[in-house]
């Protein structure tokens, strides 16, 4: 029996993210609504490319074939095309083969306020202040960097591979407030001391909890079936380092979720972890961790006093 939406996990994602409209914005940015409308008509059976988030989204709905039962992954579409010129959008999500049923169309204007009745977990786009007025509100949202990776298109290669930041991604900013406000010995201090306390989920606590449980669903499907591929692999890459460490892996017992990896990197730079994993998309909170990823689909989550430090 499919899941019920509040038990779904659901991204929404901006057409910006799922496919590469560089084309369209410019004639928008250049020529204006009406010409971008009619730029639109002309060219919608015209399918888009590929966009950074693609790559991602389509190994994710690969868990509703193994679960069909239950269809535990939802995509939906947060355009702020019209309805008219959203069209284009939806015929290249059925040109792609997307499972992709359930959109918004916004005119113009921000989706962010309409992304709890859809319980999404995650709002993807490349436009800034969409996500910076999402993430204000409480709401996961993070902006889609102008980055690629070759990704196979083999019908035998369904690894998804996620990496998260911790501190002020999947947890809450507590620890990184005392770093930027007492230095690194005060930070060391404060995690060592508290090490058994538990940290609070961050804007992609709920998130990095529901693939977590996902995995467990795969855990319990290779019990039974050996020969069974698993689709899911997270990894934790933080600049912290020990004795910080400790009260990291503690939270994620506290937590009850698993991760497959974990990287201790003490301030070394994280593109050297990557570019050896090529995930289909890392998240960290810091644009200082990100800018140089070209290789890496990357995601920025403009939280916490990191961000606010650097307006």
């Amino acid at each position: 029996m499919p899941y019920p939406i509040e038990k779904k996990l659901v991204i929404a994602v901006a057409s910006s993210a799922l496919f590469d409209l560089t084309e369209s914005h410019a004639i928008y940015k250049n020529y204006g609504v009406e010409e971008y409308r009619k730029y639109q008509e002309k060219n919608v059976n015209n399918h888009f490319q590929k966009g950074v988030a693609f790559p991602f989204l389509k190994r994710l709905l690969r868990l509703n074939e193994v679960f069909s039962e239950e269809q535990p992954v939802e995509v939906v579409l947060m355009s702020r095309n019209s309805p008219e010129t959203g069209i284009r959008a939806f015929k290249t999500i059925e040109h792609y083969g997307l499972n992709i049923t359930r959109a918004g169309f916004f005119s113009g204007t921000s989706p962010y306020k309409y992304l709890p009745a859809f319980n999404a977990s995650l709002f993807l786009s490349a436009d800034e202040k969409d996500v910076q007025s999402a993430c204000d509100n409480g709401i996961a949202a993070g902006r889609v960097l102008d980055s690629r990776m070759q990704d196979s298109d083999s019908d035998n290669d369904y690894e998804l591979r996620i990496a998260f930041d911790f501190d002020g991604v999947i947890a809450t900013d507590e620890a990184e407030k005392v770093y930027q406000e007492e230095g690194m010995e005060a930070f060391h201090n404060h995690e060592r001391n508290f090490a058994n306390t538990p940290l609070e989920p961050g804007l992609l606590g709920d998130l990095f909890k529901k693939i977590s449980y996902f995995q467990k669903m795969e855990a319990k499907r290779q019990q039974k079936d050996p020969d069974y591929k698993r689709i899911l692999k997270t990894s934790i890459v933080t600049a912290r380092n020990a004795p910080s460490h400790e009260r990291l892996i503690n939270t994620l017992k506290s937590w009850g979720v698993d991760v497959n990896e974990a990287f201790f990197l003490g301030g070394i730079d994280k593109s050297r972890v990557l570019d050896i994993m090529h995930p289909h998309m890392f998240f960290d909170d810091q644009m200082g961790h990100l800018s140089n990823l070209t290789n890496i689909p990357s995601v920025h989550i403009p939280f916490g006093i990191t961000n606010i430090k650097s307006k």
